[in-house]
């Protein structure tokens, strides 16, 4: 082995020893996984510069191992995840909260897997009260089932009731693990974000001493599949991101299914953007329907979906997933729900089939890594980072410059009053 090739397997066991967070080693004790922190995925992604880590809703086994495959092939750091609908408590997959962190570890070790692999759990939502209170019990049997960052997703509520709630979940969060919040739900073009709401919930929270990694916004696109062209308002997100730019906070781009490369190319060069969340279009990949450049599944004349012959599940599996979707009355977008009826039935079909079906989405992921978010060679960075910190934990980007008496609760009530927001209609936008 030549001395590089010796570097770089001592740096990634130096890593392994020092970068794995605490529930990490706890539950993998002597996995080889180099599973760590959100936050050194969006370090790498900024150290990078104009680059950005897919984010894989990995709502079943064949789209976590694709998107790890992809990962190791284009030597780039990256985030598997599940959001609360899709692997809640609710949960309409097999893969969930509590499973995830397990199948990413054992995978990881089975294919010999060594970029570093964070575990996020995304679109944790909060709606009310009953939510919150909730939270306080669920969000730490996450991190002890070895989740390694969190979205805080209180966008449905008005502004002032979403900074109240950040404030009163983060002592649930680990201070090692990545920190995600979001203004303005993801709901396409109508309540779009503005810099007014999203400084609000950002100084707010930095006047707590919090710092989050990123930020999601409300900038144009939907989740699951996209209605139309409209997709990321690039200018709208690069204004907002100028306006947090003291605040050292990334972006994360949700909906990212149903935009072009081309846009996703902008994003990645003209905004702060670090994390894209892919869902709709690997599961579609995985099961083998046509896509196109927007990971958009193809629609025939008839408005069903088009599967590609020996490419994903066998043909008899999907026509009896059709049979399911229409006695169930499932259309577009609603197919997420055969994830979690099928999961076995995908799980047992031979192997060529199951190979076929992660390699299709492991080609996606990579073209969209390399050739699209310039995410190439970034596990390297996250490495370099993580023995830089010497820890699993490089700490926040930002430090307090707001003044917390100017953000108690009744100033904060009274601040939110003078934000001019549309919330849009009323809606299911939760994944």
């Amino acid at each position: 082995m030549s001395d590089k090739k010796l570097g770089k397997q001592a740096d990634f066991e130096k890593a392994l020893e020092i970068g794995r967070p605490p529930n990490v080693v706890k539950l993998f004790p002597n996995s080889k996984a180099l599973i760590v922190s959100g936050k050194y995925i969006d370090r790498a992604m900024l150290a990078k510069g104009k680059a950005i880590s897919i984010a894989a809703n990995g709502r079943n086994n064949f789209v976590i191992k694709g998107a790890l495959r992809a990962a190791q092939r284009a030597n780039a750091a990256i985030i598997i995840e599940i959001a609360k609908s899709e692997g809640g408590s609710n949960a309409y997959c097999a893969v969930n909260y509590w499973n995830i962190a397990r199948q990413v570890d054992a995978l990881c070790n089975e294919m010999a897997v060594t970029i570093p692999v964070a575990i996020h759990a995304d679109h944790y939502g909060i709606k009310n009260s009953a939510d919150i209170e909730a939270a306080k019990i669920e969000i730490p049997t996450l991190f002890e089932a070895g989740m390694t960052s969190i979205a805080i997703d209180a966008s449905h509520l008005p502004d002032d009731q979403n900074l109240l709630a950040n404030l009163e979940l983060n002592p649930f969060v680990p201070q090692w693990a990545g920190l995600e919040t979001e203004v303005g739900e993801i709901k396409g073009k109508a309540g779009l974000s503005t810099v007014e709401e999203a400084l609000f919930l950002i100084q707010g929270l930095n006047a707590h001493d919090i710092f989050p990694d990123w930020i999601a916004l409300n900038n144009g696109t939907t989740h699951g599949i996209e209605a139309s062209d409209e997709g990321i308002q690039i200018d709208l997100t690069a204004q907002i991101h100028a306006a947090l730019e003291h605040y050292h906070i990334s972006g994360a781009q949700h909906g990212t299914s149903g935009n072009s490369s081309d846009r996703l190319r902008a994003i990645a060069a003209q905004t702060r953007t670090t994390k894209a969340n892919v869902a709709t279009a690997l599961q579609m990949i995985s099961w083998g329907l046509e896509v196109n450049d927007y990971g958009n599944a193809i629609l025939d004349d008839a408005g069903n979906f088009i599967k590609v012959k020996d490419q994903g599940v066998t043909e008899e599996v999907w026509a009896e997933m059709i049979a399911y979707a229409q006695a169930h009355e499932l259309k577009g977008g609603n197919y997420k729900k055969l994830n979690l009826p099928f999961e076995n039935k995908l799980l047992s079909q031979p192997r060529p089939i199951r190979e076929r079906m992660a390699k299709r989405v492991e080609d996606f992921i990579y073209n969209m890594l390399v050739n699209v978010l310039n995410a190439q060679d970034t596990a390297l960075l996250a490495i370099e980072a993580i023995l830089a910190a010497g820890t699993y934990d490089p700490g926040p980007k930002a430090t307090r410059i707001e003044d917390p008496a100017e953000w108690t609760f009744e100033k904060i009530i009274r601040r939110a009053e003078t934000i001019d927001s549309e919330k849009g209609p009323e809606g299911d936008f939760d994944d």
